[in-house]
């Protein structure tokens, strides 16, 4: 089983800055609290799918998210960060949990909201979990150099593919999750994490894919959120093919750490353009990639999203186009439609 939650920019529905209105939108969305719901800031909706067989079911149930939240008189936007909100543009949802994150986190949280796309696998077991965990860990540098579609913020070029992806490391615990090869190896390091000073909370460990033990799965967490349903479908079939072959075939032996952070610096700076390390040597992000898929081809139908990926060049290059041929304007515009198409 596989479930998606992607986290969406609310935006005015003629300028398309910012707009703070999820406590005004939400009660108007005629879906289930647990299809759609705040996430930390108001100008921001998360909208969910149910557990579903296969990836392409899943993304259905987003497209009819976002359909709810236009039809209730919002207008999402579905990118990494806005690409020309000011700094400080924040207002933080009023709850218990994001007071709580915002005594900790401080400034860092009120910088710009960000968006990502987020693919729970179901696991039958705790070690296979772990196995998955490391599977989707090793290719992490390939899935976010794929997903990257970020490449504005503060209304100038980051310079990066994924500015999200940058902004978010700033985050304590964010980044890759250590090597594990048990589940007692998992407790132990939650043990460590509350030893430094850090949550006792398991949700609030923050490694770009954790275990998710109250819900029986592992998520894939930082990936930027796919304006099109196709991509993030391509995506969300290329993490559950991933960690489901991991869970029954675990990797021989895990990349030391040093190496991958580097390889996703890589990804965020260059996406599919970039070399990075997978299955032992650098390699182009088009070639891994390719091979990946004709690894998985026939697993899942919706893998096309990713040769979508590949065959167009990546979200960053098609922003970056429309920005320097029509302006920012254009671009804020042509993200909303694209956000409004349906599956």
């Amino acid at each position: 089983m596989v479930g998606i939650e992607e986290e969406l920019l609310l935006v005015d529905a003629e300028a398309h800055a910012l707009a703070h209105v999820a406590d005004r939108v939400l009660p108007h969305i005629e879906l289930p609290r647990e299809r759609v719901d705040h996430e930390a800031f108001l100008c921001e909706i998360e909208v969910r799918s149910e557990p579903r067989a296969s990836a392409g079911e899943a993304v259905t149930d987003l497209g009819a998210g976002r359909a709810a939240v236009l039809g209730a008189g919002g207008t999402p936007m579905a990118v990494g960060i806005h690409p020309a909100a000011e700094f400080g543009d924040v207002r933080l949802v009023d709850s218990e949990r994001y007071r709580r994150v915002e005594g900790q986190m401080r400034g860092l949280i009120r910088r710009t909201p960000e968006c990502a796309l987020h693919v729970h696998v179901a696991m039958p077991t705790p070690d296979a979990a772990v196995a998955g965990l490391m599977g989707l860990r090793e290719a992490l540098p390939l899935i976010g150099a794929l997903g990257a579609g970020s490449p504005y913020w503060f209304g100038i070029d980051s310079g990066l593919a994924s500015a999200r992806s940058a902004i978010v490391r700033a985050y304590p615990g964010r980044g890759l999750p250590p090597s594990l090869r048990s589940w007692e190896e998992y407790l132990d390091s939650l043990d460590g994490i509350a030893m430094g000073g850090g949550p006792q909370d398991s949700t609030m460990v923050w490694w770009d894919a954790r275990l998710q033990p109250r819900l029986g799965t592992i998520e894939l967490r930082e990936l930027d959120v796919q304006a099109g349903l196709v991509e993030a479908s391509g995506m969300a079939a290329l993490v559950h093919g991933l960690a489901r072959r991991a869970a029954e075939q675990p990797p021989p032996r895990l990349t030391p750490p040093e190496a991958l952070h580097w390889s996703s610096f890589r990804a965020v700076r260059d996406g599919l353009d970039a070399e990075l390390l997978f299955r032992g040597r650098l390699r182009p992000v088009r070639e891994a990639a390719r091979d990946l898929l004709d690894e998985l081809r026939g697993s899942d139908d919706a893998l096309d999203g990713v040769e979508k990926i590949l065959r167009e060049g990546g979200a960053a290059r098609l922003q970056r186009d429309i920005r320097e041929r029509d302006g920012m304007p254009a671009l804020l515009s042509a993200l909303a439609a694209r956000t409004a198409q349906p599956l």
